[in-house]
């Protein structure tokens, strides 16, 4: 019962408005000593799960700073570059960032883009640019600005999505080799990664041609 100590504290600290910080290093450490570990026990217990989880930290770290960067002009940079270029359409844009998005994940590189990194700070504001200038309007309408976005949004999950599976060590992969080794199946990694292959192009393909219709649907002449 002496483990509960440390939710008390929590309660507690939470309640008479103390530091959240220091509330939670105090709650793990009643409940480390209460365990009956040595304080150096609970500090390697602190570091351990620190290291596992250091990803986390990098999550945060990097939100603020694309804020940061989005409060200081970002988009409306991405946004004038798309204009000061010559044959740059929404639909030569869309599926470059396919091509680049699926390569890279196939080599791994599954961080190098995403939605926080660069859709939404990057690629949907040069999208909606190259779509504005199609159309001929200054600006698109808040509808279609939403279609543009979530055109955007699809093309990274889609490249992402079908770009892993050719990656050796992407989990999927692992996952799927070891639930068919469980029932019976024996298959190389290899041989699933290879497979993936024409999945990535007939994705590739099929959500390319709704990029190129969308594209062309009420530009102008």
């Amino acid at each position: 019962m002496l483990v509960l100590l440390g939710v008390l504290l929590v309660v507690a600290g939470f309640a008479v408005g103390l530091n959240p910080l220091l509330v939670v290093l105090a709650s793990a450490l009643a409940t480390g000593l209460a365990a009956g570990l040595s304080p150096v026990e609970v500090l390697a217990a602190f570091g351990k799960a620190f290291n596992e989880n250091r990803y986390v930290s990098a999550a945060w770290l990097i939100l603020p700073v694309i804020g940061v960067l989005e409060r200081s002009g970002l988009q409306e940079a991405a946004r004038s570059l798309v204009g000061r270029l010559r044959g740059v359409t929404f639909a030569r844009l869309m599926l470059a960032y396919l091509l680049f998005r699926q390569a890279t994940a196939a080599l791994g590189l599954t961080s190098i883009a995403g939605q926080t990194q660069t859709i939404r700070p990057i690629i949907a504001p040069m999208a909606e640019a190259a779509r504005a200038a199609e159309t001929g309007a200054p600006a698109l309408d808040p509808a279609e600005a939403q279609k543009v976005r979530a055109f955007a949004a699809g093309t990274d999950n889609i490249g992402l999505f079908f770009g892993e599976d050719i990656f050796l060590a992407i989990g999927s992969i692992l996952l799927m080799v070891g639930f068919l080794d469980q029932n019976g199946i024996t298959v190389e990694p290899l041989h699933l990664s290879v497979w993936a292959i024409p999945t990535a192009i007939a994705a590739f393909l099929v959500h390319g041609a709704r990029i190129l219709l969308f594209g062309r649907r009420g530009t102008r002449p």
